[in-house]
């Protein structure tokens, strides 16, 4: 295995390309600046507008072919395990937050960054690799948020020898209550996929944070996107997201704003 491997990041060169073709309403702009800000414009029409509430029963999955050729749908098997394990008793009336890694909280390098927040050894077929890791603006702001509004999930389509202890590193709070690695996605078409129907949590609770759409193409409806960061050290993506996850933690239906979201941008 290449070092690089290990980490599932976009480039600078392909940041645009790195999307993911989809059928599903708005989906062509989910990496768009523009949609993000549109969330955060639209939020207060959408929060508490009852004409525009969606609940989880009427809510109906895109269904989406594996690599083996079977369908596959919101429909869990009995026979697979979950996950996630139960919710703790001190989350039992939280939403659960699905928040990616690479170019969304940090970005990270096997070629020496010289302000590097972290540098973590990774033993790769018998090599010890030094990666750098530069932490994103707020993103400790951010995450102590998160933690007190959410059920925190850290789900990322790189490898646990490298995620693992750059978790350990950046959440000193103890913020995520799990943490998911590449061999938790589902590889659909090129792409590792972050199947939310899989996690054990009520859909329509369920949020994921993401910079990018293919990790979530078999959920668009509860994506917040974010654009994907390298090194702008006056970034304040992270910052912005905060009052808007503030009011979305308040509401009964994720989907009652974001849903209404994405169709409103996409127009």
């Amino acid at each position: 295995m290449d070092a690089p491997s290990i980490i599932t990041q976009v480039s600078r060169d392909d940041e645009q390309l790195h999307t993911f073709p989809s059928t599903e309403k708005g989906s062509s702009t989910l990496n768009n600046k523009k949609r993000n800000r549109g969330i955060f414009s639209s939020f207060l029409c959408c929060f508490g507008n009852k004409n525009h509430h969606s609940s989880s029963s009427a809510y109906q999955a895109p269904i989406a072919v594996e690599e083996n050729g079977n369908p596959r749908g919101i429909t869990h098997n009995s026979n697979e395990k979950y996950l996630l394990p139960a919710v703790r008793p001190q989350d039992s009336t939280k939403k659960c937050v699905v928040i990616d890694l690479d170019e969304t909280l940090v970005h990270s390098s096997f070629k020496p960054i010289s302000n590097a927040d972290f540098i973590v050894p990774v033993e790769i077929d018998g090599t010890v690799h030094q990666v750098y890791v530069l932490k994103r603006p707020f993103v400790d702001e951010f995450l102590k948020k998160m933690g007190e509004l959410f059920e925190c999930v850290l789900f990322t389509a790189s490898l646990a020898k490298y995620a693992d202890p750059v978790a350990d590193l950046l959440d000193k709070w103890g913020v995520f209550r799990a943490r998911l690695f590449r061999e938790s996605c589902v590889f659909h078409r090129g792409n590792y996929v972050k199947d939310l129907s899989r996690l054990g949590r009520e859909l329509s609770q369920v949020i994921i944070i993401d910079n990018s759409p293919a990790s979530y193409i078999f959920h668009p409806d509860n994506a917040v996107p974010c654009q994907s960061w390298f090194d702008d050290m006056q970034d304040t993506e992270l910052l912005d997201l905060i009052p808007f996850f503030e009011g979305l933690a308040k509401v009964d239906d994720v989907y009652s704003v974001l849903r209404n979201t994405s169709s409103t941008d996409s127009s």
